[in-house]
């Protein structure tokens, strides 16, 4: 006798217990409810602000400022000039300073990353010691330090420091050579850009050639003529055509003061060696890091092919160890950006000092200040944070 097995369909599970269901509810609640949180804020906000009788919006940016700021790369007067204009001159000092900072940081904290690990006991050991004891002490003591300790008891500027070639050192910053340009100097720049073209098209060249023949170029010594020497031999062409495309307007002792040059303030100098040197012991425990992640097969494998202990640093350890070394360099990037609001210690004349503290004390708009500062910091963190990716990609392992 045959058994008949009715197929019957499984049973419907309820849309509740679905995950997907599930989990876009979730974030739909969410989003609700962070939207409802800043609802509340921005209306509390503004009830609060209305009662207090204080302007809101953007508008106060086209008032003019009314004060002086020491240092400005861009015209900049009390009577002429707007907040809006303010706002630029904090924020190219931010990014100047901070621009500098990673450029000299990059280079000591390589340096002692590498020196921390010398066979050399002393240069070891002296390399540990910097670590240890400036990663140890808070930047805004050391960027008192430098300020105060070590640029406050520079001489008056008649008693400047001559360190020769027009270069003064005193308590009011460090005097040095200002370039003026004639109507020829556009042709040192444009040789610079075909120089800095004419260098990537070798690279990419060279790197070609070696990947297919093993033949290595002299890539440095190319760069470097073109880089370098290209704009050098343009500039010495145009000066003996008597063209003199530029000059240098050279710093003179006064009575009282230094006359012409360019002056570079001391709260600028003091910033950027705090940041430079406090930051570069952060870098150097990085480096030395991402070294010791090479496995050591790679430097006897060196080592078996005749490389110098130099050129298997440079060709063999340090390309691998970039891979390690990014991620965490990025960190100490940022961080160092972020740290240049500390300037407000020293009187630089940041974003921080001139935006957020005599800008927001004159307009009271502290909202609108904050927000505007606080997207700048963002923003820089993020384009940083973009470039080093980029750069962490292209040195990544790619698998075959």
């Amino acid at each position: 006798m045959q058994t008949v097995v009715s197929q019957t369909s499984p049973p419907k599970k309820s849309f509740l217990y679905d995950p997907k269901i599930r989990g876009i509810f979730y974030q739909v609640l969410l989003v609700a409810v962070v939207g409802y949180l800043f609802y509340m804020a921005a209306t509390n906000a503004i009830e609060n602000l209305q009662r207090a009788k204080i302007a809101s919006g953007f508008g106060f940016l086209e008032n003019t400022a009314g004060f002086d700021i020491s240092q400005s790369l861009i015209p900049f007067s009390a009577a002429g000039s707007t907040y809006g204009d303010a706002f630029l001159v904090g924020l190219l000092n931010t990014l100047i300073v901070s621009a500098i900072g990673i450029f000299f940081t990059t280079i000591l904290g390589f340096l002692i990353g590498i020196a921390r690990l010398s066979k050399n006991w002393m240069v070891a050991k002296v390399a540990m010691v910097y670590v240890e004891a400036l990663r140890n002490v808070p930047l805004l003591v050391q960027l008192l330090f430098w300020y105060i300790a070590v640029l406050g008891p520079l001489p008056q500027p008649r008693n400047s420091l001559e360190m020769g070639a027009g270069f003064f050192l005193n308590s009011r910053g460090f005097f040095m050579p200002r370039p003026v340009y004639a109507a020829d100097a556009w042709a040192i720049p444009a040789m610079l850009a075909i120089g800095l073209v004419g260098a990537f098209v070798y690279r990419r060249r060279a790197k070609t050639r070696q990947e297919k023949t093993g033949r290595q170029s002299p890539v440095g010594l190319v760069t470097l003529g073109l880089v370098v020497g290209l704009p050098v031999v343009t500039w010495i062409v145009l000066t003996l055509a008597g063209a003199n495309p530029i000059g240098f307007d050279l710093p003179k002792k006064g009575t009282f003061n230094l006359t012409g040059g360019m002056q570079i303030l001391p709260e600028f100098v003091a910033l950027l060696l705090g940041l430079t040197t406090y930051t570069a012991a952060f870098i150097a425990e990085v480096v030395r890091a991402g070294i010791l992640a090479v496995s050591k097969g790679q430097t006897e494998a060196a080592s078996s092919l005749g490389l110098k202990s130099g050129q298997t640093l440079r060709l063999v350890v340090i390309p691998q160890a970039m891979r390690v070394i990014i991620p965490p360099l990025t960190s100490q990037y940022l961080n160092l950006t972020k740290n240049s609001s500390l300037a407000v210690a020293i009187g630089y004349p940041d974003l921080v000092q001139v935006f957020m503290g005599t800008v927001l004390n004159q307009t009271g708009q502290a909202i609108e200040v904050v927000v505007i500062t606080m997207g700048v910091y963002l923003t820089i963190s993020l384009v940083t944070s973009a470039v080093m990716n980029i750069y962490n990609r292209r040195v990544a392992i790619v698998e075959r």
